[in-house]
Parts: C-alpha cells; structure tokens; sequence
C-alpha cells in the first residue's frame, strides 16, 4: 500500500503555547513524532500539516515534506483533525498524488515509536480493517465518573457501588490515546467516522500513550523520559 503520514500542528494552540515545537531534550516536541514516521519506513511520504511557516520550517529541518500550509479556517478551534485530513488528502489530488491509506499521527504524542506505528499497519491488513485506531488503558475505571448535580449530592454513587461487581468480574475497558490513527483512504473519505464498519484496536501500553495538552502532561513526558533513561 501507498501510505500517507499526516501530522497535524497547529500555530494556536491554547492549553499549552506553542506545544508542538516545544523544546523536549533539544529537539522540538513534533520532531519526536516526524523521525518516529520516518524510522517506520512505511510511508510514501510524510506530510506535516500546519498554518505556520515558523512550524514548516521546523519540520522540513527534521524530514517532513510541506508543499502547502492549511488555511486559517482549518487552523481554528472548531475545525476537526478529520477536516484537516481531507483538506490534505484533496490537495494532494491536485498534485497527482494518491494514497491507498492515511495514518494521522498526533506531534502530542512523543512516546509512540516506530515500531508502534509498524504493527499498527501489520495489524490493518491482518484484519482486512477499515481502519486502525491505537488504545491504551484508562487512567481510571469508568465506574469513578459520573454527572453530579449543581448542589455536589452524590447518591448516584450509592446506586452504582450497590450494583457493583468486583473490579477483576468487570469487563476491560480501553481509552483512545490519540497517537495512531490509520485508515484505508476512500473508507475514510467516504465516511462520517472511521469507527462505523472494521475498525480495530492497537493497543498501547501507558507510558507509551501520554498525550500532552498541559503543562502538567509535558512535565510527566519528560519525568518519564529521564527516569527511563537511568
């Protein structure tokens, strides 16, 4: 298969400023995710999708390929990845190049290696899938959350506990990590989502899925980071 890297990036980030070329041990934060691609040796090419040429040029320096920059509409708060995505895929098509799949690989998951992102594609063709979508395990079981009234009354606990099996009975549950999102091309195209028909898990461990939107998480990145290192 032909496959298409896109690594998403926007200038304006909110939670944390200028997360995706924030400095991580010397190298800027998307830097991680473009040699994770490039390592791969899976992609036909690896696109770096951003409205910035700051963050273009950046990326080119560490091996991405950037023949357009995204409008200012797909750069803003209320433009999905998934908007992004096909804005790429179509402009691409201008240029007379196709793709039999697309894998979305977010620069704010620094953790997620190569190795990662080959068995993610192993596993879509293994599964005959639509789409592959990484996992990992939740912070915390779901039975922890839920809605509570203005006044913080929280009898909704008593109900849920009462009914409670034990935690080892209850079925494992999986969150999305945000690092790999792969998915044969039309499919993708041609669907509101790419979790309506074969779409599969790849599971991640934890140290391998943090996703960083704060501060806080770019902190633990590089506290996970230097311990594993010694």
């Amino acid at each position: 298969m032909k496959i298409l890297a896109i690594i998403p990036a926007r200038s304006n980030s909110k939670g944390l400023k200028d997360k995706n070329i924030k400095d991580l041990f010397g190298l800027p934060l998307c830097a991680y995710t473009i040699r994770a691609a490039k390592d791969s040796g899976v992609f036909d090419e690896i696109h770096f999708s951003t409205d910035s040429q700051l963050y273009a040029e950046i990326a080119r320096q560490h091996g991405a390929s950037i023949p357009f920059l995204r409008t200012s509409e797909l750069a803003s708060d209320t433009a999905s990845s998934w908007d992004v995505v096909k804005f790429v895929v179509n402009k691409y098509l201008e240029l007379g190049k196709t793709f039999d799949a697309i894998m979305l690989l977010q620069p704010t998951v620094p953790l997620r290696n190569s190795s990662d992102i080959v068995n993610a594609t192993k596993l879509l063709t293994e599964k005959s899938a639509n789409a592959i979508v990484s996992v990992t395990d939740p912070e915390h079981s779901p039975v922890l959350n839920a809605p509570l009234p203005e006044d913080g009354d929280m009898s909704i606990y008593h109900e849920r506990f009462s009914n409670m099996v034990a935690r080892q009975m209850l079925l494992r549950q999986y969150a999305i990590n945000g690092a790999i999102y792969l998915a044969k091309t039309q499919y993708l195209m041609h669907s509101a989502d790419i979790y309506q028909e074969k779409c599969y898990a790849y599971y991640m461990p934890r140290e391998r899925s943090i996703d960083i939107d704060t501060q806080l998480d770019f902190d633990l990145c590089k506290f996970y980071m230097e311990y594993t290192k010694k």
